[in-house]
C-alpha cells in the first residue's frame, strides 16, 4: 500500500467500469469508463486513492482495446464530486499531499495526451478533481439537468489541484477561469448550471437527461467524422491575463484580507497559467507540479483543517440540530400568521408562503402599513415571476395566499403567529395576550426578538408552554441562520414544530438557552463593544476598525454597525449590560451618536471612506489609544472568555454551535472555522481558560 493510500483506509472507492459499445456512424468501437462507487446520488462518488488507480486501471483496459474513442461518464446524477476529502485528516506528511497531487495529474492526464479522441460525457454533478476530468478529455457535453459545475476548491482553502488551475484558463481565458475558480468559490460556493457552462466555454454542448448518452455518443460521431468542430477561442495572453489576475487578487483581498491561505495560492497558479502552454508536456510538467507543490503545502495548513471542519458543520451538523426534539412530535403548519408589515414582518412573509405554500395573514396597527407589506411581498413574487424563477400561475397562486387584516380574529384559521414588532417587552407581551383571545390553545406563538427573554414574553399568558424564540437574521432571504430558543415552560411540540419549519423554511437551525442576546447577537456585540471601548479610550476609528480583520468577519465592526443600525446595536448592548455588567458597557460614543440620530460612523461624501465630520465631534475620546495589535487581542480575548461562559451556561450544546451561528448568520471565515478552532490554534483559549475548545486535529492539523 503506497504512503497515500495509508490516510485513506476507510475510502468509499469509485470504481471505474470500462466497456466497449458500437455507436451508428463510428468505424470502431468506443471505449465508455463509467464512474459508480456503488451508492445512489445521495453519495456522490469522489476520488480518492484507490479511486484513481481504479480510474487508472479502467483506462489501461480501454487503450488495450484500441477504440476509436474513450469516454467517462458517471452514474445516475453524478459525474463525480471532486477529491475524496475525508482522508485529508489523516494526511500527516508533506510527502503524502504530494503523492496525492502527483497520482491525479499521472491519472487524468493521460485522457489529454491520448491519440486517441476523448469525451467526457457530464451526465450529473462535476465538481473539483470530478470537472477537471472533463477538462482533461478532448471534448465536453453536459446534460441539462445537470445539478451543478464547479471547482469550489478556494472556498474550502485548498486550489484545483489536478489541473484546473492551467487548464481552464488556456480553454475559456483568464477572466472567465477567474469567475469560476476565485469569485463563484468565494461568492458562497456559487457553481454553473449546464447553459453557464456552455456559455463560458467549460462544454462544448448541452443535451437532454432522458437521452443524453445516446446524444452525446452521436454527437462524438460527428465530431470524429469532421462533421463538428467544437469552437476553441483564442487566448488572450496579454494585458486581458493580467487585468483578470489583478481582478482575482481584489476578489481574495476583499473576501478574505489574504488570511486564507489557499484562495491566494489558486491567483498565483492562475498566474502561472498565462506561461504554460497546454499543448506542450513540458510546459503542462511545469505548471502541474506547481499545483503538485500547492497541494502539499494547503494539505497541512490549520486553515485548510478549520475550513473542513466549517464545511462539515454546514453541511452535517446544520442538518440535524442539536437539542432538537423527536420530529415526530412536530405539528403541520397550514396557516401563519404576522404580526407587523414593515420590512421584516414582510420578507418574513414572503419566506413563509414561497417555502410552506400555505395562507399568511399579516397584521399591523393600521391599513396603510398592512398594504404596504402585502404589496412588497407581491412585488418580490413579481421579481422571481420576471427572472423565469416562477410561472404566471404559480406567482398568481402565491399571490392570492397572502392577505392583511386589522382583525385579529383572522387569526384563527392559523397555526404558526410570529410577531416582528419593535424590540420592547412589553408591547409583545401585549400583541401575545391579545393573539390568545382569538387562536387555537395550540398554535404556537413565534418571536422574532433578537435578545429578549422568551420566559418573560410568556409568563402571563394561558398557555406559555406554546411561545418559542424563532430569530432570523437580516436580509432573510439571505442568510441561513435561525436561532430556535425555548422558554422556560416551552413544550417539546412547539419546540419540535419550530425545528420542522425552520427545516421547511430551508433555514438552518440552532437551539438556544432563553438568555440575553441568545447566541449571535451576544458575541456580536460583545465584540462591537471592545472595539467601540477602545475607541472610547483613545483609539483612532480607522485603527479599531480594521484591527481585527482576523477574525474573519465579512465587513469592519463600524460598516456592519451602519448595516445594523446604531440604535439596534444600542438596545441590544443595553440589554447585555443589565444582564452581564461586568462584561458589557454601553460606550458613551455610541450612545451619543444614537441621540443625534446618526445612522453611521463612516462617510464616503468626499469620494472615499473617512469618519463623519459630526461623528468626529460627537463621539469623545479619552487619552489612551491602544495598538491595532491590542484591539485584536483583547476582541481575542473577550471572544474566548464570553464563548466559555455561554459554554457553561449551556447556551449552546457545544463549541461547534458557536462556531455554526457565526459562520451562518454572520458570514465569519471558513478558514476560521468560525472562531473556536481560530481562538485555539492562536494560543488564545488556552490563555484564557486553560483549556482549548476543540480536540487537537478537529479543526487544526494537530
Amino acid at each position: 500500500m503506497s504512503d497515500i493510500a495509508n490516510a485513506f483506509t476507510d475510502e468509499v472507492v469509485t470504481n471505474a467500469h470500462a466497456k466497449l459499445v458500437s455507436v451508428p456512424g463510428i468505424d470502431g468501437q468506443v471505449a465508455l469508463v463509467t464512474l459508480d462507487n456503488g451508492f445512489d446520488h445521495t453519495k456522490p462518488s469522489s476520488f480518492g486513492p484507490g479511486g484513481l488507480e481504479s480510474l487508472n486501471a479502467a483506462l489501461d483496459e480501454a487503450f488495450d482495446a484500441k477504440p476509436a474513442a474513450i469516454a467517462i461518464t458517471g452514474k445516475p446524477f453524478i459525474f463525480a464530486a471532486g477529491a475524496d476529502l475525508k482522508g485529508v485528516p489523516s494526511i500527516t506528511s508533506r510527502e503524502q499531499g504530494l503523492e496525492l497531487g502527483q497520482l491525479g495529474h499521472k491519472v487524468f492526464r493521460r485522457l489529454r495526451e491520448s491519440t486517441i479522441p476523448t469525451f467526457a460525457f457530464v451526465n450529473g454533478v462535476a465538481l473539483g478533481g470530478g470537472l477537471e476530468v472533463a477538462l482533461h478529455s478532448h471534448y465536453r457535453t453536459v446534460s441539462s439537468s445537470a445539478g451543478a459545475l464547479g471547482l469550489p476548491e478556494a472556498f474550502l482553502g485548498l486550489v484545483p489541484g489536478w489541473g484546473g488551475t492551467q487548464l481552464l484558463p488556456n480553454l475559456i481565458g483568464a477572466s472567465n477561469a477567474v469567475t469560476v475558480v476565485i469569485e463563484n468559490a468565494l461568492n458562497q460556493n456559487k457553481t454553473l448550471n449546464p447553459k453557464k457552462a456552455l456559455e463560458l466555454g467549460v462544454v462544448d454542448a448541452v443535451f437532454g437527461s432522458a437521452d443524453f448518452l445516446e446524444q452525446s455518443l452521436a454527437w462524438a460521431a460527428k465530431v470524429l467524422a469532421g462533421e463538428i468542430t467544437p469552437e476553441r477561442p483564442e487566448i488572450d495572453k496579454g494585458q486581458a491575463w493580467d487585468d483578470a489576475i489583478a481582478r482575482a487578487r481584489a476578489a481574495v483581498e476583499g473576501k478574505t484580507k489574504n488570511f486564507a491561505p489557499g484562495p491566494v495560492k489558486a491567483v498565483e497558479l492562475l498566474e502561472l497559467a498565462k506561461s504554460t502552454d497546454i499543448t506542450d508536456a513540458a510546459s503542462l510538467d511545469k505548471g502541474f507540479a506547481a499545483e503538485d507543490e500547492a497541494l502539499a503545502d494547503l494539505l497541512l495548513t490549520d486553515e485548510l483543517r478549520a475550513g473542513l471542519y466549517a464545511f462539515d458543520l454546514v453541511n452535517k451538523r446544520a442538518k440535524r440540530p442539536a437539542g432538537a426534539p423527536d420530529k415526530s412530535l412536530a405539528r403541520k403548519i397550514t396557516g401563519v400568521g404576522i404580526v407587523g408589515a414593515g420590512l421584516m414582518a414582510s420578507q418574513l412573509a414572503m419566506l413563509f408562503v414561497r417555502q410552506l405554500k400555505v395562507p399568511v395573514i399579516l397584521t399591523d396597527i393600521d391599513q396603510e402599513r398592512i398594504d404596504k407589506g402585502v404589496g412588497y411581498v407581491h412585488s418580490e413574487i413579481d421579481k422571481l415571476q420576471g427572472k423565469g424563477r416562477l410561472s404566471s400561475d404559480a406567482a398568481n397562486r402565491l399571490k392570492g395566499l397572502v392577505s392583511g387584516s386589522l382583525d385579529k380574529s383572522a387569526f384563527a384559521k392559523t397555526d404558526f403567529v410570529i410577531e416582528a414588532v419593535f424590540e420592547n417587552l412589553d408591547l409583545k407581551k401585549k400583541i401575545f395576550a391579545e393573539l390568545e383571545e382569538f387562536i387555537a390553545p395550540e398554535t404556537i406563538l413565534a418571536t422574532n426578538t433578537s435578545s429578549l427573554s422568551i420566559t418573560k414574553m410568556a409568563a402571563d399568558l394561558k398557555h406559555p408552554e406554546r411561545v418559542v424564540g424563532f430569530h432570523f437574521f437580516n436580509p432573510v432571504a439571505v442568510l441561513p441562520l435561525l436561532e430556535v430558543i425555548k422558554g422556560e415552560k416551552t413544550d417539546d411540540a412547539t419546540l419540535a414544530t419550530a425545528f420542522a419549519t425552520a427545516k421547511a423554511l430551508k433555514k438552518s437551525a440552532v437551539g438556544s438557552a432563553d438568555l440575553p442576546g441568545f447566541v449571535f447577537n451576544r458575541l456580536l456585540i460583545r465584540t462591537l463593544g471592545e472595539v467601540m471601548n477602545a475607541v472610547d479610550e483613545g483609539t483612532p476609528f480607522e485603527v479599531a476598525d480594521n484591527a481585527i480583520a482576523e477574525l474573519g468577519m465579512p465587513m469592519t465592526p463600524f460598516t456592519l454597525l451602519g448595516l445594523v443600525g446604531p440604535a439596534v446595536a444600542l438596545h441590544t448592548g443595553e440589554t447585555l449590560a443589565e444582564a452581564y455588567p461586568e462584561r458589557f458597557h454601553n460606550s458613551p460614543g455610541l450612545e451619543a451618536l444614537v441621540e443625534a440620530k446618526k445612522s453611521a460612523v463612516w462617510s464616503w461624501d468626499s469620494g472615499k471612506q473617512e469618519v463623519d465630520p459630526e461623528v468626529a465631534s460627537l463621539w469623545k475620546q479619552g487619552d489612551k489609544p491602544s495598538t491595532a495589535e491590542e484591539v485584536l487581542e483583547r476582541t481575542r480575548r473577550a471572544f474566548a472568555e464570553e464563548i466559555q461562559i455561554m459554554l457553561d451556561e449551556g447556551v449552546v450544546a457545544a463549541a461547534e454551535d458557536i462556531d455554526l451561528c457565526l459562520i451562518l448568520g454572520g458570514g465569519f471565515g471558513f478558514w476560521n472555522g468560525g472562531i473556536t478552532p481560530y481562538l485555539d490554534r492562536t494560543g488564545t483559549s488556552e490563555a484564557v481558560n486553560g483549556k482549548r475548545f476543540l480536540a487537537p486535529g478537529v479543526a487544526s492539523v494537530k
